[in-house]
């Protein structure tokens, strides 16, 4: 199907359908990125609608546990991605987008490709000599490593993240 196509099938649908299959969509990208299903719920839920939510409309709005809600905002909030702020007067926390939340997901990108780089070169540099196609494998994975670090930055660098 193309994209054009998409657009048109979205675009009929009612705005609950398209939040509700953008949040289930993307809980399933992050899910496959290695991180809980619900925290990509939870981010894609922010996403649209900025925030804040409160604790209750989170666990409410995807229908998990309050168990859940408090887990993956934690992990969420320990990635940058999301902050927890308070009301005056009301006594359960609310999320919203983090500035700069994308750039934020960039950067902590590049600073891992450094570090797989970082442990790539140490291990080039150990082997010995004869090691000669492992130590052609270990350049080119340092490569894809520095590369992939540049571009994040570069990346990070462009964006203009709007929360």
């Amino acid at each position: 199907m193309s994209s054009r196509s998409k657009s048109r099938l979205l675009s009929s649908k009612s705005s609950d359908a398209v939040v509700t299959e953008f949040v289930e969509q993307l809980g399933l990208i992050v899910e496959a990125d290695g991180l809980p299903r619900i925290a990509g719920k939870i981010f894609g839920l922010l996403t649209i609608y900025g925030g804040p939510l409160s604790f209750a409309e989170l666990s409410e709005r995807l229908a998990i546990s309050r168990g859940s809600v408090s887990t993956n905002t934690r992990l969420l909030e320990g990635l940058g991605i999301i902050v927890r702020v308070t009301r005056p007067g009301e006594r359960q926390d609310f999320f919203k987008l983090a500035p700069d939340p994308f750039r934020r997901l960039l950067s902590r990108l590049a600073e891992r490709t450094r570090r797989a780089q970082s442990v790539v070169d140490d291990a080039r540099a150990a082997l010995l000599p004869e090691w000669t196609d492992a130590r052609r494998r270990l350049r080119a994975l340092s490569a894809f490593y520095q590369a992939m670090g540049e571009l994040s930055v570069t990346l990070a660098g462009k964006l203009n993240d709007e929360p």
